[in-house]
């Protein structure tokens, strides 16, 4: 196998979807946050209310915009009008903030990047918003989860 995004001669090359099938496509990434007690403490309704707001209401918008805008932050990718972008954000027993971004659409290419980039921004928007309370904030990982359509799906076991 060889990397997709290079031509013939070794040069960054977009990927030519052109002869590809339409299908429904649906890519589901995770961000994984790492919060101190300094943040935690800070928790009420499950949400982080700030001088800024809310923090995961504003997290999911930033998600949102992050996602529709991946072309435009990561080179090569296609540009995409995405049809459907979800984030959901929660605090599991491990005071862990679990952010899911599931991004679909119908097209010729994938939506792996930008529920990957939902996801990653997210994730910076709650690290934005809760520094002022302590910069002991980890982005333990962003991964994907899932994908179908396409001519292969993907499931993380």
């Amino acid at each position: 196998m060889s990397f997709t995004h290079l031509d013939d001669a070794g040069n960054p090359a977009m990927v030519d979807v052109s002869e590809k099938q339409i299908t429904k496509r649906t890519a589901k990434a995770q961000a994984v946050v790492l919060l101190n007690g300094e943040v935690l403490r800070h928790f009420s309704n499950n949400d982080i209310q700030t001088k800024k707001g809310s923090v995961f209401q504003t997290a999911i918008l930033a998600g949102i915009m992050g996602a529709k805008k991946t072309s435009e932050l990561i080179p090569l990718c296609h540009s995409l009008g995405l049809e459907n972008c979800h984030i959901h954000i929660q605090l599991n027993e491990q005071n862990e903030i679990i952010i899911n971004c599931i991004a679909t659409m119908t097209a010729k290419t994938g939506v792996e990047m930008e529920a990957l980039t939902g996801a990653s921004i997210a994730a910076l928007t709650i690290y934005d918003m809760c520094k002022a309370f302590s910069h002991e904030i980890v982005i333990k990982e962003i991964k994907l989860i899932e994908k179908t359509g396409g001519k292969s799906d993907y499931l993380r076991k």
